[in-house]
């Protein structure tokens, strides 16, 4: 009996403010989106940094005829023989190096002809202009500083550079993004929690005679604001529902299907990352709501 009286009084509230829960269920959803798409994006930043970590190298570029007569770095000539020999020992020395590879100054005229022959100096450009290398791959890319303290001011190096540092600013900006949605979700949710309260305290004030009529035959302050919360917690749910909805779909058609197709040396998050956030949203619009007007009614409805 008390079951089927609570369900009841869960159905009237929603019928009768049938608006302002359309509001909260569009507002919870919207929020929950968010935090789940930043929850995704910071893991995607993570899954991008390991990916492309692993493929940037250490580049030590050695000076060259033209780098001496140039380059202050190299006013003490051009690198020797001896000078290459000693620096890929004590490269291959250092703990923190996985491997070394040599790259002539004829592989590195070929790699630049392969990425920017369509370049107008791609063809004023000869094999002697080009710089020999060494392309050191870390075992933990964060060391770079090691290689450079140790390396850049050592006779025949030009410069010593870390391609990581290129990726830094995409990942600085995906970072920034994602504190920006989480900023977006902070306000979402706010109003979400403003429009629960008032949604849940104008279905009270509407059936203030019900609620007063229970008052007077003696039943608890939590059965009466038993069918309130449970207002809340379906709504929250739905809107939890929604969002799910939304990163399901921005998975499928925006990643997958577009962003997958257009850019194909990013490393894309797959749909067990998607998965796994579905039940902690579905958990967080359940529970929000529901703590939302449970706390709400505790002075409004207080027997």
């Amino acid at each position: 009996m008390r079951a089927q009286f609570v369900l009841s009084e869960i159905s009237v509230g929603l019928r009768r403010n049938l608006t302002m829960t359309f509001a909260v269920i569009i507002s919870v959803a919207l929020s929950l989106a968010l935090f789940g798409g930043s929850l995704l994006m910071r893991e995607q930043v993570s899954t991008m940094k390991g990916f492309w970590y692993d493929k940037v190298n250490v580049s030590i570029f050695l000076c060259n005829k033209n780098d001496a007569e140039s380059d202050p770095n190299c006013a003490k000539g051009a690198v020797t023989a001896d000078q290459k020999s000693e620096i890929k020992t004590d490269l291959e020395k250092m703990p923190v190096v996985d491997q070394v590879a040599f790259e002539t100054a004829d592989e590195a005229y070929k790699h630049y002809k392969e990425q920017f022959g369509d370049s107008p100096l791609a063809d004023s450009l000869t094999p002697d202009q080009m710089q020999e290398s060494f392309r050191v791959k870390l075992k933990d890319p964060e060391k770079y500083e090691v290689i450079k303290t140790a390396f850049s001011a050592r006779p025949g190096v030009q410069a010593v550079e870390d391609q990581s540092e290129v990726l830094d600013s995409l990942f600085n900006l995906l970072n920034v993004m994602s504190l920006a949605a989480l900023f977006l979700m902070a306000l979402m949710l706010l109003v979400a929690l403003m429009l629960i309260v008032n949604t849940v305290r104008v279905s009270a004030f509407s059936r203030r005679r019900e609620t007063g009529i229970m008052r007077l035959v003696g039943a608890s302050s939590f059965y009466i604001q038993m069918p309130f919360i449970m207002e809340a917690a379906i709504a929250g749910l739905i809107g939890g529902g929604l969002a799910c909805v939304l990163l399901v779909s921005g998975k499928y058609f925006v990643v997958n299907n577009w962003l997958a197709q257009q850019i194909s040396l990013i490393n894309f998050i797959g749909w067990d990352a998607v998965l796994t956030k579905l039940p902690l949203v579905l958990a967080v619009g359940l529970l929000m709501p529901a703590l939302a007007a449970f706390f709400a009614l505790r002075k409004y409805l207080k027997v």
